[in-house]
């Protein structure tokens, strides 16, 4: 079975989500490394200046700058989304929780040899489901 494998859980756990919601989210997550990669590059090509074409671009009011902000920004709230709720969900776990989440070749086998997690397979996986929890609640 692969990393996508999920038990189900029962709707009576209080972290319940529907299998459906819960790849949602899961997908969502994998996704964060990519933006913490674009949000690198556009944040180093915004000090570096804009590059600017000198086509006209019909009825497009905003400036190149003007849509790279907008987009540093989308990007630094979705990247704060991931790591604030992986805090919330347990601080002390919570570096744990964020590199299980955002990268799909990390298992807890991982986490425990090589981070050294402190703590159980039980209880992180009862923090890791409270994770995707929260992040339903917070989307």
């Amino acid at each position: 079975m692969g990393t996508n494998y999920r038990p189900s859980v029962s709707k009576k756990n209080k972290y319940w989500i529907s299998k459906h919601r819960f790849y949602e989210i899961q997908h969502m997550c994998y996704q964060y490394q990519e933006w913490k990669d674009e949000y690198r590059t556009l944040s180093e090509q915004t000090v570096n200046g804009v590059d600017y074409d000198g086509m006209p671009h019909g009825t497009d009011v905003s400036s190149p700058t003007e849509n790279v902000g907008i987009r540093l920004t989308e990007l630094a709230n979705k990247i704060a989304l991931v790591e604030e709720t992986a805090i919330e969900a347990d601080p002390s776990l919570a570096k744990y929780i964020l590199k299980a989440v955002t990268d799909e070749n990390v298992t807890f086998n991982y986490l425990q040899q090589v981070m050294n997690i402190p703590c159980g397979k039980d209880m992180y996986y009862s923090k890791r489901r409270r994770f995707y929890w929260l992040m339903s609640r917070r989307i």
